[in-house]
């Protein structure tokens, strides 16, 4: 894991797909970019990231980044500055992103918005 991610208590669940990967399952996505290697509100963010992987494990799909172990993917969204979060519906539409740290409500709501209409 520590080829992947600076995170200090990794959970696998969220390096078992690139997006690309992620985005062919049609599920929705939770994209975390956050590099706790050098910023402990990343850290708090992933401990919330992860309490939502517990909650949604089967319905969508939660990937970190770290900038460290994959600066190309921070280039390509764009993002200046960690952590950012952004969630990615099942058509592979950004439906939110957050520069800054979010609260477990604001993760939980967000995730919400982006599942199909069956199961919120």
């Amino acid at each position: 894991m520590s080829r992947i991610t600076t995170y200090r208590q990794p959970d696998a669940r969220m390096y078992q797909y690139s997006l690309d990967q992620a985005l062919k399952t049609g599920k929705p996505i939770l994209l975390e970019f956050a590099t706790p290697g050098h910023c402990s509100v990343c850290d708090r963010q992933l401990q919330i990231t992860k309490a939502m992987l517990d909650k949604y494990q089967n319905q969508v799909i939660f990937l970190h980044m770290d900038q460290y172990e994959n600066p190309e993917a921070f280039k390509a969204y764009r993002v200046f500055g960690d952590p950012w979060t952004f969630v990615i519906d099942s058509k592979g539409l950004v439906r939110f992103q957050q520069p800054g740290s979010m609260l477990y409500g604001e993760m939980d709501s967000a995730i919400r918005h982006a599942l199909p209409v069956a199961t919120n």
